[in-house]
């Protein structure tokens, strides 16, 4: 298995001079994300997804003696899609940005996974996320709960053979996957973590 870290965005929400994927918490969080898979020691290879939006980013992760894929910088999608063809082992994909991940959340994941899946995502509940006092952007029904993405799935490329992929999705209230730094008010929820 392979660990995709999607590192290219902009980061527009968070309004900084700056990239997002740079912002402390102890460390860079995306350095947050890259330990934790390594960590984890689920996988052959933890790969970084950068584009023109992250080049500090990207020099970083370099510099740390990560491998990185270079993609558009159009969009999450776009920019997953262009990392899964360049790999053909499933992948575990997670946003640069959840600086509370760590290496056990990390196995968690893992050994959850659906085997027959192409695309298996996991979500955490609107009740969760109100409970906790967060917000996230991209919603779906699960189970019938209103559910939100948390940026982490895990991904066959093998099985993608259409533009339309079937998804799974497994309902995973946990603060580490679910504590995504989109705006400001996100970033400050650091300081209570």
């Amino acid at each position: 298995m392979i660990g995709l870290v999607m590192a290219g965005g902009r980061g527009t929400r968070m309004g900084l001079n700056g990239e997002k994927l740079l912002l402390q918490h102890g460390k860079p969080v995306v350095l947050c994300v890259v330990d934790a898979m390594r960590e984890s020691k689920c996988f052959t290879d933890v790969i970084a997804v950068t584009s023109h939006n992250s080049p500090k980013t990207q020099q970083m992760l370099s510099e740390y003696g990560v491998r990185t894929i270079q993609t558009s910088g159009e969009g999450y999608v776009q920019d997953l899609m262009t990392a899964l063809s360049f790999i053909d082992e499933i992948a575990l994909v997670i946003s640069g940005d959840l600086p509370l991940v760590d290496s056990k959340i990390i196995r968690n994941l893992v050994d959850m996974h659906k085997e027959d899946s192409a695309w298996h995502s996991f979500v955490v509940t609107k009740r969760f996320l109100d409970e906790q006092k967060m917000a996230a952007e991209f919603s779906v029904v699960c189970q019938g709960q209103d559910c939100y993405y948390t940026g982490v799935s895990i991904v066959n490329p093998k099985k993608i053979t259409t533009s339309v992929v079937a998804e799974t999705y497994t309902i995973l209230d946990d603060k580490r996957i679910a504590l995504n730094l989109n705006t400001k008010y996100d970033y400050s929820l650091l300081e209570d973590a």
